[in-house]
Formats: structure tokens, C-alpha cells, sequence
């Protein structure tokens, strides 16, 4: 669907009035002119961004080494246009809805569309109406019946790499990536050439030449195998259709992005030992053994990175912290997965972010547990536990994404976030982790938990945050003051909660029971209005939701 289509480009005037209200921590519309309903309502969505600018030490890096990063910051630029024909269709067309205003055409660009994505997808321009769940993937009349009946005659309609566009005569066709976006494609896999023949590391270069192959083919496997294999390399790059968040129809279509990355070499010395632990930490969960049978691959890393550049999915609304990938199970299976560590981003949330929310909503006598440590600590194993678990049903029903379709990436954010948190219970019993204590790690989850609610819970991550919080609130992980509104932490009853989640996440994974799991999302996968109150605080306090870069050669290099 092109979502651009939609030609009414006036500013929900009833919309921007409330969200200005709330920004403002007004109580009485009647103190709001009708200039700040229009103006600085919607600039105080903009604002609810702040600005952070990606830098790096490059020092250690040769000249060609640093030429390799100009270059791959150019190659990754050419996702930027893709994603937005992904998500939206055409950008110009998009922006034209702001009708002149910059602080709406602002906010456009930084949801590459007219739809708030920390706010559940909801339109904040007039006449645009709800965003199509299968974004531009998909053809905009087309049903999930009629999907299904096509893709039964044809499986390439079912690709992560094929767009699904109507032929002449109205069925259902796949359109591969390699041949919709040729243009981009070419373009960033020239600059990966060049980028190869410069590069210092063999397996960069090794890798960098088989993924420019493979934007021109759709076949990424080879180089998925070949980027696990870098071991040394100083930079990184990520590159071409990776996630599927952004298809919510049936989280079957791969949407494009890019990362360019330094990596911080002190930083990764002390993460690289977790790694050799998986095989034990999947033998501990809290599951029977077969849904625990699946070995996980113990060529695995984990390594700290500054990341200098975001691009398409990734540089969308709310920015990515910490990367695990490749998604491709049987890669994972073969070799594992890089679990990256994005520092510098890391700490731009916990720093304009995280620590206002504990001031807010955390309490006094516990605050002191909210730490930058603990909360790195947290999104690493979040990302060390998608390793973990299951890949394929128990009962032959094919992978775990197969069988629950649009339910599978809240499901394992879900999981990632629970296992990743029983994982730190482990290792501090173990005594493995001594810095600061678990109960940091417990108390500084919770911070963390209202700093992703309020991405929404329109996706992936928003869903499953709204399942944890709401599970944990029941098993008394947590309890409210209703005097001061803030939140504090019972350590022995989040133990349990975190166990119990654990187990059934795993379950319901490892059965593929697709029902099940839709029931849990239905109930749990909501924000009770007592949260939402409490949310609302946070923007009536001028806490930013997240972050939004100043960034490239120019930003990196000086201007040189």
C-alpha cells in the first residue's frame, strides 16, 4: 500500500490539544490557546526525542581502516530510502502531509511515516487513518485468505525477501527484494566493494564482499556464515533486510536497516567469557529437557561497540541498543549468533532517560539500585537469552516463528527479557557476576520496564513488556505506593515471577501452540490505565521517550 495515498495533510487538532496538555502537565485545556494545540504540541512530540550525536574514537584505526568507515557509512544510506518504501511508500509524498509545517514534517521523518510509533502506531495526521498491519509489504486490499490460498500455490510469497504486489490481472505475485529495490541494492553493495579492498581485517573483507553478492541475489546465508565467523575485526557493519517487526500482519517480511560500528575493544574483553556459558545456562532453565534439547552454537560472541550510524528499521522511532543476530535458525543452530552491545547508544538512554524515570517512578529507598552497569548488564542478556530456549516445536509443527506467525517476535522479545533476567539470577549465584548485586539488576529491570511501556505496546517489544509487567504485578513482583505513585521491588517474590515466566514462555514456544499464546497477548499484552497515569508523569516531567542522532561523515569526521 502506498500509505501516501492519503491526501488530507491537516494536523489532528484534537490530538495535538491532549498531547500538548500532557506534555505541558496542564490540567485545564482552558490555559491552551489554539496556536499551542497546532505548534507546540507537535513540537513537543519532536522533543520528546533527544538529541544525541554518534561519535567514536577512532584513533586506534588506519587511515584505510578509517576510509572503510566513510565508505560503509555511504553504503548503508541507500536502506534508508528502502525502509521507507517498507513501511510507508513514497517519502515525498509522506513528508507533503506536514502542509509546510516543520515540526510535523520532523516528525514524519523520524517515524519514516504519519504514524506515532511509541504511541501504538496511531495517526497524528488527519485522514491518514490506522496504519496497515502488513505495512507496504503487502497489497492494501489484500485478506490473510487470500494470502494463504496464494502463498499454498507459490512459496515465494511467503520469502522474508519478496515484496507481495498485484499482477495484471489482480492475483498475488512475489516481487524479490534483489529486483524491487535494484537501485539501492547496487548502489550499497558497490560501496561495500570498495570498502573491502580497503579493509585491514580478512574476515571484514572476506564478509563485506559476500554481502555486497548478496543484496544482489537475496541470498544471505553465505555471508551471515562468514560475518559469524569475524573474530578481530575493529569495524562492523550490519546491512540489508534483517528484522520483521515492521511486518505485523504476519511477521514474515524482512525490513531493511544498517548499522555502522566501532568496536570498543576493552569493553568486549570483559563481555567475551559469557559466551563459552551458554551451553550451561540453557541446561539451567527453568524447563523440562525437551524444551531445552537444542544445543546452542558455542561459536558464539559478545562484543561492545560505538555505533557512528543508524539507518532504515533501526533508526525508526525507538532506536536499537544491543543487536542478536543472524535471525536464520539454522545459522544459529550451525554457529550461534554475535550478540553486539551498542555502548554509546546504551548510555545516551541511561543517562537522559532512565535515570529521570527513577527518580519518578522508583522508590526513594531503592533508587540507589538503578545503575548504568546493571542496566547494560540487562540488555546484554537479553540478548545472550534469544540464543537461548527453542528453535523448533517440540511436536514437528516446524520453528517456533513458523508455528506462531505474528505472535513469534513478541513471544521472544518476551523471552529475551525473562531468561535474559533468570540468567543474572544464575550468575550471581554461580559467582559468576560480583559487580553490584542482583538485586541492581532486579531493581534497574523495573526502570527498564516503564522506559519500554512507553514505546507503545503496538509492538514486538511493546507487547511483551505489557505481558512482564502485568505477570510480574500479579505474582507480586513489585508493589505501588499509592501515596507517592512510585514503584518498589520484592526481591524473593521477583525471583519467582522471573522463573515462572521463564517456564511459560519456553512452554508455550517449544508447543508452537499458537492459541495459547494469543490468549496470554489478549490478556496480559495491555496497559492497565493506573500504568498509563503513571506513564503520562513521565512526559508531564519532560522525561524524553528516546533518543535521535545527529550523525555521519560530517558529524564523525569533522567535516574533513
Amino acid at each position: 500500500m502506498n500509505a501516501g495515498s492519503h491526501v488530507d495533510s491537516r494536523v489532528s487538532t484534537a490530538l495535538l490539544m491532549s498531547l500538548s496538555l500532557a506534555f505541558a502537565g496542564c490540567a485545564d485545556s482552558g490555559d491552551e490557546s489554539d496556536a499551542t494545540a497546532d505548534g507546540s504540541a507537535m513540537q513537543a512530540l519532536v522533543d520528546q526525542y533527544a538529541v544525541f550525536t554518534l561519535e567514536a574514537d577512532l584513533s586506534h584505526l588506519s587511515e584505510n581502516d578509517r576510509q572503510v568507515v566513510r565508505l560503509l557509512i555511504e553504503a548503508v544510506q541507500p536502506m534508508d530510502g528502502v525502509f521507507w518504501q517498507q513501511a510507508y511508500g513514497d517519502k515525498e509524498a509522506a513528508l507533503a502531509l506536514a502542509d509546510g509545517d516543520e515540526a510535523t514534517r520532523r516528525f514524519i521523518e523520524i517515524n519514516y511515516g504519519p504514524w506515532d510509533r511509541l504511541r501504538g502506531d496511531g495517526p497524528f495526521v488527519d485522514g491518514v487513518g490506522d496504519k496497515p498491519e502488513g505495512a507496504n509489504f503487502y497489497p492494501a486490499d489484500m485478506t490473510a485468505d487470500e494470502f494463504e490460498a496464494a502463498a499454498a500455490e507459490n512459496e515465494a510469497l511467503r520469502s522474508l525477501y519478496t515484496l507481495v504486489r498485484r499482477d495484471e490481472d489482480g492475483g498475488l505475485v512475489a516481487q524479490p527484494y534483489h529486483e524491487a529495490f535494484a537501485e539501492a541494492h547496487m548502489a550499497a553493495a558497490a560501496k561495500l566493494r570498495e570498502a573491502a579492498e580497503l579493509a585491514s581485517d580478512p574476515g571484514l573483507a572476506h564478509y563485506l564482499m559476500l554481502r555486497a553478492g548478496a543484496l544482489e541475489t537475496d541470498d544471505y546465508q553465505p555471508s551471515d556464515m562468514a560475518w559469524l565467523d569475524m573474530k578481530d575485526n575493529p569495524i562492523d557493519v550490519i546491512i540489508g533486510p534483517i528484522e520483521t517487526y515492521e511486518d505485523q500482519l504476519f511477521g514474515g517480511k524482512a525490513a531493511h536497516e544498517g548499522f555502522v560500528l566501532i568496536k570498543d575493544m576493552e569493553w568486549s574483553e570483559r563481555l567475551e567469557r559469557f559466551a563459552a556459558l551458554l551451553p550451561s545456562l540453557q541446561e539451567s532453565l527453568p524447563v523440562p529437557d525437551e524444551y531445552k534439547a537444542e544445543t546452542p552454537g558455542t561459536d558464539s560472541d559478545l562484543n561492545a561497540y560505538d555505533a557512528v550510524y543508524y539507518a532504515g528499521d533501526a533508526n525508526a522511532g525507538a532506536k536499537t541498543i544491543a543487536i542478536n543476530l543472524p535471525n536464520d535458525e539454522e545459522v544459529q543452530l550451525a554457529k550461534g549468533t554475535r550478540r553486539l552491545q551498542l555502548k554509546n547508544a546504551m548510555r545516551a538512554k541511561f543517562d537522559k532517560i532512565m535515570v529521570g524515570i527513577a527518580e519518578e517512578l522508583i522508590d526513594e529507598d531503592q533508587r540507589h539500585y538503578v545503575v548504568f552497569d546493571a542496566f547494560f548488564g540487562n540488555v546484554m542478556f537479553h540478548e545472550v537469552a534469544h540464543g537461548l530456549g527453542i528453535k523448533n516445536t517440540i511436536d514437528g509443527q516446524g520453528t517456533v516463528r513458523e508455528a506462531l506467525l505474528e505472535h513469534a517476535s513478541p513471544m521472544e522479545e518476551g523471552k529475551a527479557d525473562v531468561v535474559g533476567l533468570h540468567m543474572v539470577t544464575q550468575l550471581f549465584e554461580r559467582g559468576e557476576l560480583t559487580e553490584h548485586s542482583v538485586e541492581h539488576h532486579y531493581v534497574t529491570f523495573l526502570a527498564g520496564i516503564f522506559r519500554s511501556v512507553r514505546f507503545g505496546a503496538a509492538s514486538a517489544h511493546g507487547r511483551a513488556n505489557m505481558v512482564r509487567f502485568n505477570y510480574f504485578r500479579e505474582q507480586g513482583a513489585f508493589s505501588r505506593d499509592e501515596a507517592t505513585g512510585r514503584y518498589r521491588v520484592d526481591f524473593d517474590a521477583m525471583r519467582a515471577a522471573v522463573a515462572g515466566l521463564s517456564e511459560l514462555i519456553l512452554t508455550l514456544q517449544g508447543d508452537g501452540n499458537y492459541e495459547a499464546v494469543a490468549a496470554l497477548i489478549e490478556e496480559k499484552g495491555v496497559v492497565p490505565p493506573e500504568l498509563q497515569a503513571d506513564l503520562d508523569r513521565l512526559d508531564a516531567a519532560g522525561i524524553p521517550r528516546d533518543i535521535v542522532f545527529e550523525q555521519g561523515v560530517s558529524v564523525l569526521f569533522g567535516g574533513s
